[in-house]
């Protein structure tokens, strides 16, 4: 009996150890399944963009893409020449830090294939003075600076037109310059200087037409500005997201983006802009779908 009795110890031991084991494998097998499908459903879409204030424009979109199981990984480039380059050679899947115009020059110059996917905003450039506190003020003889490169000092020209202080040639283009002036309303002196450095020589100016971001830089407020950029509607200035044209054959691809898109295109999006920022950026496009086809 007592031998028996061993034996069938021996046995329950066993089926035990054996019953244990598969569910143990079981268990483990289970666990790769659930890890597998949560890779599946999450995907990362690294984001190409150029400056700090990038990161802060897209904090709320980083936050409600989780919920879509969306990683939304921002990558830093220093200069502007780079992130249409990653792009094209597949480093980045995004990018957010151009307007159209740049984009344009840049599938010229490069031969890129990359496609606007996304409106995102417009930075205005305002006319601001430490010496006169309105346009009505500005007389004959005044300098006023502009910034010196091509598409900035194209849309300066076209603010000072806005503001009634000169007028450019109907087939000046979007991009004029100071030779496409037909006729000074008021006889100023037009002075192009390097977009950065114009917020720093406003003592030394009349007035001054100052990138957005440099005024933002400079703690120079929208309010204090004598003339506010109006030339809002030129679709050529507005800024954008771009993804690889290829890429947008993709289903899967186009829909992710489409998610990024429209994430970023938010009233949260639009509470940054207006209270981190002070309405120095504004939005422009986001009723239009690029990716609806």
């Amino acid at each position: 009996m007592k031998i028996k009795n061993i034996r069938n110890i021996r046995t329950f031991v066993a089926a035990v150890l054996t019953l244990s084991i598969v569910t143990l494998g079981l268990s483990a097998c289970g666990s790769k399944i659930s890890d597998s499908s949560a890779a599946e459903k999450s995907v990362t879409v690294k984001l190409g963009v150029v400056g700090s204030i990038y990161e802060d424009l897209w904090t709320p979109a980083q936050e409600a893409l989780k919920s879509e199981g969306i990683n939304l990984e921002i990558v830093q480039f220093s200069d502007y020449v780079t992130p249409n380059n990653a792009l094209a050679n597949g480093e980045i899947d995004l990018n957010s830090f151009q307007h159209r115009i740049y984009l344009e020059n840049e599938l010229t110059a490069y031969g890129y294939k990359l496609s606007n996917v996304g409106n995102t905003f417009i930075i205005p450039l305002n006319l601001y003075s430490q010496k006169v506190s309105s346009v009505a003020e500005l007389k004959d003889g005044d300098t006023v600076a502009i910034p010196d490169d091509v598409t900035n000092g194209g849309r300066a020209l076209k603010v000072l037109e806005a503001a009634g202080l000169i007028a450019l040639k109907a087939d000046a283009g979007i991009n004029p310059t100071v030779a496409d002036i037909e006729t000074y309303h008021v006889k100023i002196t037009i002075e192009e200087l390097k977009a950065n450095i114009i917020p720093s020589a406003l003592p030394d100016v009349t007035a001054a037409v100052v990138n957005g971001n440099y005024a933002l830089d400079f703690g120079l407020k929208t309010e204090e500005s004598i003339f506010k950029d109006t030339v809002l509607d030129v679709e050529e200035y507005w800024n954008l997201i771009a993804g690889r044209t290829e890429d947008l054959s993709d289903p899967h691809k186009a829909a992710v983006y489409q998610k990024v898109v429209k994430a970023f295109q938010s009233p949260e999006t639009e509470k940054v802009f207006d209270d981190t920022f002070g309405g120095y950026f504004v939005k422009v496009g986001w009723d239009v779908d690029l990716l609806a086809k």
